[in-house]
């Protein structure tokens, strides 16, 4: 248990350092180097944009990837998944901007082919990461001991918070060495952590081949050799949609302020206190904000992971989208009172308060599904609710934020947790389920020939 848990903590933290190195650069850099000829809203609107791409682009990623882990098994799957976000990220760091070259290398850009293949990058990305969460949420919790899933299952819900630390880290350590407004920092300081993210790969990758396949994946395994699955029930994600498109749903609703808090903290509020029109804050007190929120995150997650096994996953996510409501309302309000106190408690408050939901949710999708299509049953719920609350509000905050107002982005980040406050209470609880044991299942039609 302790290799599992090392495995899923290590590679979700690599995973998501290459993600939110991504946000960072879109907040602080990416309007310049790739959107040089936009205005600052158009800008950072388009940089933004390419964020909220990786969103649409993880349900594929679910789709795919759980595909292959429902099939051949969550470990080689998840090999993949970290090879290939690894290679985008390092290729994000070698890419030309649209008028600045790369290490001396395509001096004067590369025009419009740098943003085209900055998205391009961008959905691999999110593909990568879709298949991602899941498969380390499933080795995790099909190795765990009954009772003890929430605790288990925490260790890969600690690797957002690590990497949060690290990405506002590495950045703060490039801008400290090269200056955040000088030249080599657009040349080439905010690179730094895109590259070195090929050091953490290879560790991520020795790491998780050395752990085995799951007990639950290869007794699933072992009952379909004995049993053949008919050829039309081969495809996990079209028996994921057939037999409980409502946990897919539902799941999703219910994961909506949990991604529209942890994206709105960890990039946008990045970008909106760094803007001089805005907060003005400099760039390496906002960096080393995050770094402080990231542990508040972090403890929040841990803890609420482990209640989840007393009190039930539904009840503690209850607490924090309910919690949410109110706190979004307030959110702007307090940024808008100015200084680096009140960006650091929005930022402490907001972390926080999605950490308490994000614990419990990583043993609570795996025990809504059955066995045989649970990767991609986790993954799509999962990844459903990162475009409703991770692509769509980052995208629209900007231009409410420059037109009717800062207040009207809390009043739609409360309509999304309003939505998820209805659906989480459609949840039924799951703590005392077992993942190891599929439920026969008897479609009407078959009662009906039979009787």
């Amino acid at each position: 248990m302790k290799r599992v848990a090392a495995a899923s903590a290590i590679g979700t933290t690599i995973e998501f350092y290459d993600f939110f190195i991504y946000g960072t650069a879109a907040a602080l850099v990416f309007p310049t180097v790739f959107f040089p000829e936009a205005n600052q809203v158009t800008g950072t609107i388009a940089s933004f944009a390419t964020f909220a791409v990786a969103f649409f682009a993880r349900p594929v990623g679910a789709v795919v990837f759980g595909h292959f882990g429902d099939l051949i098994g969550r470990k080689r799957t998840l090999v993949w998944t970290l090879l290939i976000m690894g290679a985008a990220t390092v290729l994000i760091g070698l890419l030309p901007g649209y008028e600045s070259g790369v290490f001396g290398l395509f001096g004067s850009g590369i025009g419009i082919w740098a943003p085209i293949l900055l998205v391009v990058l961008r959905f691999l990305q999110g593909f990568a990461v879709g298949g991602e969460w899941a498969g380390a949420t499933l080795l995790t919790s099909e190795y765990a001991p009954e009772g003890k899933r929430g605790l288990y299952a925490m260790f890969p819900q600690l690797g957002p918070a690590f990497a949060f630390f690290l990405s506002s880290l590495t950045f703060l350590i490039a801008s400290l060495t090269v200056g955040t407004a000088s030249d080599a920092f657009l040349n080439y300081g905010w690179r730094i952590p895109f590259i070195l993210s090929m050091v953490l790969v290879l560790v991520g990758l020795w790491v998780r081949l050395a752990v085995a396949e799951t007990p639950v994946f290869r007794q699933t395994q072992a009952r379909q050799s004995a049993e053949p699955v008919p050829a039309a029930r081969k495809l996990p994600f079209l028996d994921a949609v057939k037999f409980q498109w409502k946990e897919i749903l539902i799941a999703g609703g219910a994961l909506a302020s949990l991604f529209s808090l942890f994206y709105m903290g960890t990039a946008f509020l990045t970008s909106y206190a760094t803007n001089a029109d805005h907060m003005g804050l400099s760039r390496n007190f906002v960096l080393t904000s995050g770094m402080i929120a990231a542990v508040f995150f972090g403890l929040s997650t841990a803890a609420s992971a482990v209640y989840s096994d007393r009190f039930g996953r539904r009840r503690v996510i209850m607490v924090s989208v309910i919690v949410a409501v109110p706190w979004v309302l307030v959110l702007f309000p307090i940024l808008q009172t100015g200084g680096e106190f009140a960006f650091l408690v929005g930022l402490i408050g907001t972390l926080l308060i999605f950490g308490i939901a994000y614990g419990p949710a990583g043993a609570l999708l795996p025990e809504l599904f059955e066995a045989r299509y649970r990767y991609t049953g986790a993954g799509m719920g999962y990844n459903l609710g990162g475009i409703f609350g991770g692509a769509i509000p980052p995208l629209i905050a900007a231009p409410l934020i420059a037109g009717p107002g800062s207040i009207w982005v809390g009043v739609m980040l409360a309509v999304l947790s309003s939505i998820s406050v209805l659906c989480t209470y459609l949840i039924v609880e799951t703590k005392d389920r077992k993942v190891a044991v599929e439920s026969v299942r008897i479609d009407r039609e078959s009662v009906l020939e039979v009787r």
